[in-house]
């Protein structure tokens, strides 16, 4: 039996937990690289990382570098002998000297279908894009933005209501699997690479807060999956006539005209009843999308018949917009 590679891990969040305990079944891990742990919650106390939390359980070395272009990590990776570094989610941009430092490189598994939605965020974009099929795919890194040839690819269908939250954890098993599957092959040259095509890639930038406001003037098709794909983070938000805001989590698409609303415009509330909550929404208003499930400013989340009960929603109203006759 051939031994087994020196591979080095570079990973952060929970995404990519599943991928470095692959890693760990096939291969030597010598090193686990992730985030500086960071405040997070109401005390904001030092929060590790999921992937160190992991890997320390696996009874790996950890390293959380502050700096990547001081020459340190790389040659960190040259004195471990690494044969490759494989890379999901880390969250940093690899300068050279880092790319070069394993034997064969860093290979990079990127959560989109490339070229299309090269960056921070592509599982969100693809949502919001109305994308039906998106995949993880392994890469050789260059020093462009997931430029590198494609080594392997292994695709799934996004479901007509599945979230971004819902869809990473599979997107996560997936490159696990490919990891297991085509990692050896990868590093020994076995793969044909598959060049990108620079003119038909899209971007997946970062997300904002701001991202997820929602513009009731867009079609019911855009709206729901601007809501599904901003589950759970920044989630979808509107304002209340009050002025407070409110979380828009899940949401259905609806045909023909529905609520009993004569004045109908972006953001109205169509009906709100026991049955449920419908918005008029699109040009003019002339479309419509029901709220499945909401979560008002300083409250827990609610089905759309409790948010009608409770008079948190009422027919006439308008979201978007405080109302003018608050105080």
């Amino acid at each position: 039996m051939s031994e087994k590679l020196r591979a080095v891990f570079m990973g952060t969040p929970e995404i990519a937990v599943p991928t470095l305990e692959a890693l760990c079944d096939i291969a030597n891990v010598v090193g686990v690289v992730c985030q500086p742990d960071r405040p997070a919650g109401r005390g904001m106390q030092l929060v590790s990382p999921p992937v160190k939390m992991r890997a320390i359980a696996l009874g790996k070395p950890v390293f959380q570098p502050t700096k990547m272009k001081d020459g340190t990590v790389a040659a960190w990776l040259r004195e471990l002998s690494a044969d490759v570094a494989l890379v999901l989610a880390y969250g940093r941009i690899l300068p050279r000297a880092i790319l070069d430092a394993p034997r064969a490189g860093c290979l990079n598994l990127h959560a989109s279908l490339l070229p299309k939605y090269r960056g921070a965020a592509p599982i969100v974009w693809a949502i919001a894009r109305g994308e039906e099929e998106t995949g993880i795919d392994l890469m050789r890194m260059e020093e462009g933005l997931d430029t590198g040839p494609v080594l392997a690819e292994s695709r799934t269908k996004i479901g007509p209501d599945e979230t971004a939250g819902e869809l990473a954890p599979r997107l996560a098993q997936l490159a696990a699997e490919l990891t297991r599957a085509s990692l050896e092959d990868a590093v020994h040259g076995r793969l044909s690479a598959r060049p990108q095509d620079d003119a038909a890639s899209t971007l997946a930038p970062m997300l904002k807060k701001e991202d997820g406001v929602i513009d009731w003037s867009r079609p019911a098709r855009v709206l729901h999956d601007h809501v599904r794909a901003m589950n759970p983070w920044p989630s979808a938000t509107t304002l209340l006539p009050s002025g407070k805001s409110m979380k828009v989590l899940r949401t259905r698409k609806l045909e023909g005209d529905v609520g009993s609303v004569a004045a109908r415009g972006p953001g109205v509330v169509l009906l709100a009843d026991k049955n449920g909550v419908v918005v008029a929404c699109g040009e003019g208003g002339r479309e419509s999308i029901a709220i499945v499930e909401a979560q008002p400013e300083g409250k827990k989340p609610m089905a759309a018949g409790d948010l009608a009960n409770g008079r948190v929603l009422v027919a006439g109203a308008t979201l978007g917009v405080p109302s003018t006759r608050e105080a």
